[in-house]
């Protein structure tokens, strides 16, 4: 064997090495872009279902799946990434039937140096890699919106800034209040003779206090609860009862306190 063989048998084996290697790096290029791809498809997949379970929290039902149209085939398998599709030309030489019949087209796969057929997969990889970023932070980003989402739908409508025992105290003192305007105006009506003084004692000591705290257990029931609250509404009934069922016999006392005053 001669030098110039041998230095020729070299080269080749060198070139045949670096394609080598250029292959498993590829391969494994793939590999984590396939493997990244299937981690971004998890986290889309729990992403829907929390905002299936933010929509039922809300009232709106979860969204379905768009029906495939009748007549469309189901979609194949994508393309490899770093593979790109073989390029299909006409025959350039049809023959002298190309008026009444045209030739079928065969699959011509251009030919191109070795510079432009390992800078086609690299391009196609980098941009997936790029695509892959794109969605990532797209991923995160929807992320944070859906705990900022889960946050306020794990508060009340209600003054969702204060406390349970200050909300219901607020409540039950507006019921309260309530009950006591509508003890004046049983006590106007006393005074003009159309209610007489046994009826109205059984409002003021019962039938006032119990209505404002029913409104009041209402109230929070409705309002006072969080959308996503997995326990009870906190309604305090025991803090209910002191306001409800004090407030309104207080309210009159004070009241008669000022005839005797002013009288």
């Amino acid at each position: 064997m001669t030098f110039e063989e041998y230095a020729e048998l070299a080269r080749l084996l060198a070139e045949r090495r670096g394609a080598g290697a250029q292959s498993v790096a590829a391969a494994e290029r793939r590999r984590d872009l396939h493997a990244a791809a299937d981690f971004l498809d998890g986290r889309l997949t729990a992403q829907g279902r929390r905002l299936d379970l933010l929509g039922r929290a809300i009232g709106e039902p979860p969204a379905a799946a768009p029906a495939a149209e009748p007549g469309t085939a189901p979609a194949g398998p994508s393309t490899p990434v770093g593979d790109p599709p073989a390029v299909v030309a006409p025959d350039p030489d049809p023959g002298p039937t190309a008026g009444a019949t045209a030739a079928p087209a065969r699959p011509v796969v251009e030919a191109c140096d070795g510079a432009a057929s390992a800078s086609a997969p690299a391009v196609s990889q980098r941009d997936a890699v790029v695509e892959l970023e794109l969605a990532r932070r797209y991923a995160d980003e929807a992320d944070r919106h859906g705990q900022q989402a889960e946050l306020l739908a794990r508060r009340p409508m209600l003054l969702p800034a204060w406390s349970p025992v200050a909300r219901a105290a607020v409540v039950y003192l507006a019921s309260a209040g309530a009950g006591v305007v509508l003890m004046f105006a049983m006590v106007l009506a006393s005074g003009l003779g159309a209610l007489g003084a046994g009826p109205l004692y059984a409002w003021m000591c019962a039938g006032l206090p119990a209505g404002s705290l029913i409104s009041g257990w209402l109230v929070l029931g409705r309002w006072g609860r969080a959308p996503m609250e997995e326990t009870g509404v906190a309604r305090h009934p025991v803090l209910g009862v002191a306001v409800c069922f004090l407030l309104v016999p207080l309210a009159y006392c004070g009241y008669l306190l000022l005839l005797r005053i002013v009288r």
